[in-house]
């Protein structure tokens, strides 16, 4: 957390959190929610994987791309392939740098051929936005691209009950995982319009609810009232953590970087490999052909500890064999897990170690994700 919290952004919320006794912490410059009072990570987190749990990510990015040509455009930056998709559906996309490596993940809606809206991570938005108007100028394109980080808030419902939720607020529940509906509903009085997403980041069933920054406290203040009704709490990003991490998904600044590949990361699922251009395409179409130096494992712990990132993993031999790149306890394991990048050579089932500051933890290497869960709803 930042010693000085004066130089952060807060969110629209940033009161309710802190008159619920939050600790905050900042999350790419921004100051959020890192849990609650009355439980903690453990009780935020079983409470998603066992009923509902509602999170505020506001701090997450928006942005978009319009006009004519918007969809092509965005299609010749953006590494997946934007033509599998229908307007009204959402995908999981990345912008890399030239030589392969990630500037950011990030969920483009598709509106129309004429419209996008981007959720990229909070600390990337400018990075984002700068390269896509820097696309914009070399082809000498008439697409708008806005950064729109602060007029809208992004909130999770996540859950097996998240149905419930949903139905208790009157909001719309899209059929098909990665859809997504533009709607108006009325909530305190006000009709508000605003984009739910059947997406997330924990695996269960969830939605992405996102209203304008100014309408935000409204929805908020519904969607709480209803979680708590249905048996459910507020989870700060103590507990989003742990849920991905048990999922193994991929988080920037940690199994994605600048220096770090798709390839590397075991996410080239997100790459339009037959498109004719992407960024950075070349470069990873090389490491694609050759093989990677690293690849991405699960790691299971074998004996009392918690895993960290950035630690050395050891083979029998006590040789560094990779770095781990998010590690924690787990709280449906009730063991410690992590992810890492290792070499090409380290098998699934091989038995490997952690140094954790100079102790050995006993590791497995799995293959994620280390919990089954309803992923899709």
């Amino acid at each position: 957390m930042s010693e000085n919290t004066e130089d952060l952004l807060q969110g629209p919320l940033h009161e309710w959190h802190v008159g619920r006794g939050a600790k905050m912490a900042e999350f790419g410059g921004w100051l959020m929610p890192l849990q609650y009072d009355g439980g903690g990570v453990v009780a935020e987190h079983t409470a998603v994987r066992t009923a509902v749990g509602l999170f505020d990510v506001s701090h997450l990015g928006k942005a978009a791309i319009r006009g004519e040509g918007a969809l092509d455009f965005a299609n010749r930056c953006l590494s997946n392939d934007l033509g599998r998709i229908a307007p009204g559906s959402a995908q999981y996309t990345l912008a890399l740098t030239e030589t392969g490596t990630v500037t950011d993940d990030l969920i483009a809606y598709l509106r129309s051929e004429t419209e996008l809206f981007l959720i990229p991570n909070a600390a990337n938005t400018a990075a984002v936005v700068a390269a896509l108007e820097a696309a914009r100028e070399a082809e000498g394109s008439g697409v708008e691209i806005e950064n729109l980080h602060r007029d809208f808030a992004v909130f999770a419902v996540q859950g097996p009950l998240a149905n419930a939720v949903m139905e208790a607020v009157g909001l719309p529940q899209p059929a098909d995982y990665m859809s997504f509906v533009d709607a108006t509903v009325s909530l305190g009085g006000s009709e508000i319009a605003l984009t739910v997403c059947r997406t997330g980041y924990t695996g269960e069933l969830g939605y992405e609810v996102v209203p304008t920054w100014a309408d935000s406290a409204t929805v908020w203040e519904a969607l709480a009232a209803a979680v708590e009704e249905t048996g459910g709490r507020a989870a700060g990003l103590g507990a989003r953590d742990t849920l991905r991490t048990e999922m193994g998904y991929a988080l920037h600044g940690h199994e994605l970087s600048t220096d770090i590949t798709p390839v590397e990361a075991g996410v080239g699922w997100a790459v339009g490999w037959k498109k004719e251009a992407f960024w950075g395409k070349e470069a990873l179409t090389a490491q694609k052909a050759a093989g990677a130096p690293r690849k991405s494992v699960g790691l299971l712990a074998t004996g009392r500890g918690v895993p960290r990132a950035d630690v050395a993993v050891l083979d029998a031999e006590g040789n560094e064999v990779g770095r781990t790149t998010s590690g924690t306890f787990s709280p449906t394991l009730g063991n410690g897990v992590a992810l890492a990048l290792v070499d090409p050579a380290v098998q699934l089932g091989q038995d490997l170690a952690l140094d954790i500051r100079g102790r050995r933890l006993g590791v497995t290497v799995v293959k994620p994700p280390f919990v089954q869960v309803n992923v899709k709803g």
